[in-house]
């Protein structure tokens, strides 16, 4: 009875609780290293002993395939924010994407176009074909037993845990809240947000604005202040030889003593574009918002602060709603109408696809020129600093 109770280890609660919290954080793990990281984006290259581990483990604990994860992640990339993305919480709402994660992912499982245009690349060896793909049901069937072989009767708990834990956090939280709530270092073209700056209890899928901003890098964490866990555990199987890291996010170069804005600074300015435009936010939006908040009446200032946000979104993901907010806003104050009109002219530098370099360089020269005369001090300073860009370190 004693054995039936308890299982062939026994544990205490406490250790019970630290072990299922180990278990489960090499799911979480399985899923940022394995399959989003490596698979998914292809940012790193894992020792075929690793990748085995990761796979049989997934197969354990989620009974996920590996070709269908990938390719549905992938085709949300793709189709970031509209109505053919899989869990866009901003077409579907919070709700559904938060608490029905779940089914979206199955549903879209289902579909074969998805998995043949989106699904290239991923293992299909004779485990995959006859046992993971297959049977991807019996291995959570194997794990009870498991469970209850070591955990005894408790072991159905720690068995339930393994199964709602990435279904919650990763279909549910990051697809959702993750495009929804928190805090965003850039502005690519969907609503991708960091949830936190410690990247720990998923794996650094914490970080998902940084994900989105640079989807082909294997470090998650872009600021001093962020960590990535999921970064951690990848240089340790780097320096085991486990695991080839293939990309990261790239660093801007800034050279102060480089003066000419030629091609090297045009090809910087657009490889950097999204840190060109946070900084642009830090840099010459905020100091000028603040000085107009400064100098505003009650009712204009709380007009100027509803505006903090929408002046650094991109405009296409602006509601109408939004854009009637902000032209509001912009009227009353022509500082913030001249550097958000500054704004928008910069973002033209690499949206205009059909332009020659030699045009677009052009137009950066003449950007700069006329950022330097326009009578906004950070803005003259952000030109001057925008000169020093380059790809070449100093």
């Amino acid at each position: 009875m004693t054995f039936l109770a308890d299982g062939l280890l026994a544990l205490s609660l406490p250790e019970l609780l630290l072990t299922t919290l180990i278990l489960t954080h090499v799911t979480i793990l399985s899923v940022t290293i394995f399959l989003h990281r490596a698979q998914a984006h292809r940012a790193l290259d894992l020792h075929p002993c690793v990748s085995h581990f990761f796979r049989f483990w997934l197969w354990l604990t989620t009974g996920m395939v590996t070709k269908q994860w990938v390719a549905i992640h992938r085709k949300h990339h793709a189709k970031c924010e509209t109505p053919d993305d899989p869990h866009s919480p901003q077409v579907l709402g919070i709700r559904k994407v938060l608490w029905q994660g779940v089914e979206l992912y199955r549903s879209e499982a289902l579909d074969r176009e998805t998995l043949a245009r989106y699904g290239h690349g991923t293992p299909d060896d004779w485990l995959e074909r006859h046992v993971y793909t297959p049977h991807d049901r019996l291995g959570c069937t194997v794990l009870l037993g498991v469970d209850l072989l070591l955990f005894g009767i408790v072991g159905l708990t720690v068995w339930a845990v393994q199964l709602i834990w990435i279904p919650f956090w990763a279909a549910g939280v990051i697809n959702g809240l993750g495009h929804y709530w928190g805090y965003r270092n850039y502005e690519p073209r969907d609503a991708s947000t960091n949830l936190s700056p410690l990247g720990i209890l998923i794996g650094g899928e914490e970080l998902h604005n940084n994900h989105h901003a640079f989807p082909s890098s294997a470090k998650l964490s872009n600021k001093w202040w962020e960590f990535d866990i999921g970064w951690f555990y990848i240089q340790l199987l780097g320096h085991l030889k486990l695991a080839h890291v293939k990309k990261i996010a790239p660093t801007p170069q800034q050279r102060p003593d480089k003066q000419m804005i030629d091609l090297d600074t045009l090809r910087a300015v657009v490889l950097h574009r999204l840190y060109v435009m946070a900084d642009f936010g830090r840099d010459v939006i905020a100091p000028v918002l603040r000085e107009e908040l400064h100098k505003a009446d009650n009712p204009r200032r709380r007009v100027l602060k509803r505006t903090r946000r929408l002046l650094i979104r991109e405009a296409d993901r602006l509601n109408e709603r939004e854009r009637d907010r902000l032209k509001h806003a912009l009227a009353m104050s022509q500082p913030l109408q001249t550097v958000y009109e500054f704004r928008l002219a910069l973002q033209s530098v690499w949206s205009r696809t059909t332009f020659s370099h030699e045009k677009l360089l052009a137009t950066l020269q003449e950007w700069c020129a006329r950022a330097e005369s326009s009578g906004i001090q950070s803005l003259r300073e952000f030109a001057r600093a925008l000169r020093g860009y380059s790809t070449h370190p100093a």
